[in-house]
């Protein structure tokens, strides 16, 4: 394949899996959103405010628990059968999941089977995104030129943010509604829009090619028997290493862009537009910052930018809470850009690039698949939950939930600091044997 027609291939295999990773990351977010602002009303009623929010957050936390799975299972076949077909089925698993939790009766209509099916959709949306993440980034990076691999796998990494976006643009605009109109059925209409995102990720996505580093694996015949077991047996301490660095990026990101939401309107008694408008804006201009930073890690590498990140997150986190508690508005925006433009897009960004130069091209799907959602329940999908709780604990001081954070970033920083510099390392087809 000559330069011209390498360069277009890498550009639709990133661009493709940008939007695909949006709209994944739209439906998933959308959930976590509505967790905050809308569920504990409307599925688990008859209790106090906290303990509805308690409750909300807990099936928030279940789709991080179903992550792990969609990563075994996807991963499985990632290795053996291709990316590209996992790619299809994931974002049509993910988008009918979403539609659905559009679709729900409430509490009020059907009583204890509102929250029941919520759970289960909320379990798909998990498997879903658990396998999504994985196919989408070694798309971008097994196409990827030499010496860019870290920009071009940032591009899927976009879609977390442009998804969170979307998500809280669709939100916001509905919210204007009057309360009772936007409660009973405003906000079901981003839940419905879904589908039709969905229609065009699908239209996308059958366009693409397989990725090359797999094709390599099938013609070389080195094709994994059982990927999971090998990339366990082999490659144990880089699992390790990629959940311990997902703590302070999945863990903070999620504070800062959706417990942010209780805490501002239910502690500090701000209107939803504030925090909501906040949220727009850091992760606008996270949209822009992480393929900066995924830049800066194909130049300098991936370590030292992202261990930058994880400092950051640590040095900030008080400080971020402290921003909150002031009540204003500018200060309030202030530090949600900060935390989400700066220091999570610093980890977000070489994220991709990294993880996947950690494995051999046969168990790849399955290596970070696994190290990355398995994180995801300890880091980012107990964040909210964990930090409600520790809200609650400490009378509704903040220092709690900014400890958290901190003790999160700092297992992320010792956890990179002891992780081999990967970005010189650009033959990503190096096999792991079985």
């Amino acid at each position: 394949m000559n330069k011209v027609a390498e360069s277009k291939q890498s550009f639709k295999a990133a661009f493709s899996s940008l939007i695909g990773t949006t709209i994944e990351w739209y439906d998933f977010n959308l959930y976590g959103l509505a967790a905050a602002l809308v569920f504990p009303a409307l599925f688990f009623p008859g209790s106090d405010p906290f303990i509805g929010t308690l409750q909300a957050f807990g099936t928030f936390t279940l789709g991080f628990v179903a992550r792990p799975l969609g990563g075994i299972v996807f991963g499985h076949f990632g290795d053996k059968v291709g990316r590209k077909s996992m790619l299809v089925i994931s974002l049509l698993l993910m988008g009918v999941a979403t539609f659905l939790i559009g679709l729900l009766p409430t509490y009020e209509s059907i009583g204890v089977w509102a929250p029941l099916l919520l759970i289960i959709c909320r379990l798909l949306q998990g498997i879903g995104v658990g396998g999504e993440w994985g196919g989408a980034t070694l798309i971008s990076v097994e196409h990827a030129p030499k010496g860019k691999k870290g920009f071009y796998g940032s591009w899927p990494q976009i879609g977390g943010p442009l998804g969170l976006l979307l998500a809280t643009i669709v939100l916001s605009a509905v919210s204007i509604l009057p309360e009772e109109q936007f409660m009973i059925w405003g906000w079901r209409l981003p839940f419905l829009v879904s589908i039709v995102l969905i229609a065009v990720g699908l239209f996308i996505r059958l366009q693409l090619n397989e990725s090359p580093d797999f094709q390599q694996v099938k013609e070389e015949k080195k094709v994994s028997r059982a990927p999971i077991l090998d990339v366990f047996r082999l490659n144990k301490k880089q699992i390790l290493q990629v959940m311990g660095a997902r703590f302070g990026e999945n863990g903070s990101y999620f504070i800062f862009s959706v417990f942010v939401l209780s805490y501002t309107t239910e502690q500090l008694g701000l209107p939803r537009s504030v925090v909501l408008n906040g949220v727009m804006l850091g992760t606008a201009i996270e949209v822009f910052t992480i393929p900066l930073f995924a830049f800066l890690s194909d130049r300098i590498g991936r370590r030292p930018i992202y261990l930058g990140g994880a400092i950051f997150i640590a040095l900030f986190a008080f400080p971020f809470f402290w921003l909150l508690d002031t009540q204003n508005t500018a200060l309030i925006w202030f530090a949600i850009v900060s935390g989400l433009a700066i220091g999570h897009a610093a980890m977000y960004g070489p994220q991709a690039a990294f993880f996947s130069e950690m494995f051999g091209a046969n168990v790849r799907y399955s290596g970070i698949s696994v190290g990355y959602q398995l994180a995801s329940i300890l880091a980012g999908g107990l964040a909210p939950l964990i930090s409600t709780t520790l809200l609650s604990w400490s009378n509704g001081n903040s220092w709690s939930v900014a400890l958290y954070v901190l003790v999160m970033a700092l297992i992320t920083v010792i956890s990179v600091f002891f992780t081999k510099e990967t970005h010189k390392n650009q033959s990503t087809t190096n096999i792991t044997l079985s």
